[in-house]
């Protein structure tokens, strides 16, 4: 992975940071946006031999600003992760704004697209690259009260589904990856938020988490990092057009 250029968006906290931070232990060259301007400064410091940019994925010229600096630092690209998602409201159906169902899916759905479409016209060139969407186990099951985001994580699987159909004759694997309940704020953040609109402890929304799964356990950040170094390694190179779940088997969403 060491001459590996790699892209990353939603890269500077949570998943995308441990992402990054594998691909620049191997010795890759990385660039990464996030909405975040602190953890941007923060990366900035850590990483300064990166490209690191404040950039909201659902702003067209914020990313064409992005996507020009990453032309420039990388010189093309290898692998593309497209890490940016929202959880979106926790409510009934009926209960929705309107405003927080089109922000789900357009940081979800509408920032995915502007990053492969960029990422497209390098990667043919070179009839290769590798790219991964980031889906959830709510992709591949119903999710009550959270709607949106399972919609936006279902849009996903049919978006990889597709591209790996279209840019597989250019030697471009494209999967996704369905991670479960993965520890950490950003999970923190959905337990509240389903605690308060279901009107029960947060416990117990943890507990149900754990419970519907097989292996009785949450997945970590790193869990998804390793299952990209996977797809990335030869081991991994006929592996193309899959949502690949990392979440301990996920029986049930309640």
């Amino acid at each position: 992975m060491s001459k590996k250029r790699v892209v990353i968006t939603a890269g500077a906290a949570g998943i995308g940071l441990v992402i990054a931070k594998n691909y620049l232990a191997e010795g890759a060259k990385v660039a990464i946006c996030d909405i975040d301007p602190n953890a941007i400064q923060t990366f900035k410091k850590k990483y300064p031999n990166s490209l690191a940019m404040c950039a909201n994925v659902t702003n067209e010229q914020e990313m064409d600003d992005f996507f020009t600096a990453c032309n420039e630092f990388l010189n093309g690209v290898d692998v593309v992760i497209a890490g940016a998602g929202i959880g979106g409201p926790a409510a009934l159906i009926e209960d929705l704004n309107y405003s927080d169902w089109k922000d789900t899916l357009a940081t979800t759905l509408n920032g995915t697209f502007l990053l492969v479409r960029w990422a497209a016209k390098h990667m043919r060139k070179n009839k290769s690259g590798l790219v991964i969407l980031l889906s959830s186990s709510a992709g591949l099951f119903g999710y009550p009260y959270r709607s949106p985001y399972a919609v936006a994580k279902w849009g996903i699987v049919g978006l990889t589904k597709t591209l790996a159909m279209e840019m597989g004759s250019d030697g471009i694997r494209v999967n996704c990856i369905c991670p479960g309940a993965v520890e950490g704020d950003r999970m923190d953040r959905v337990v509240q938020n389903e605690a308060k609109a279901r009107g029960v402890d947060e416990q117990k929304i943890r507990d149900d988490y754990v419970s519907a799964v097989s292996l009785k356990t949450w997945v970590t950040a790193d869990d998804i990092a390793n299952m990209i170094h996977f797809l990335d390694s030869p081991s991994g190179m006929k592996i193309s057009g899959q949502a690949l779940a990392v979440d301990g088997h996920t029986e049930a969403i309640t």
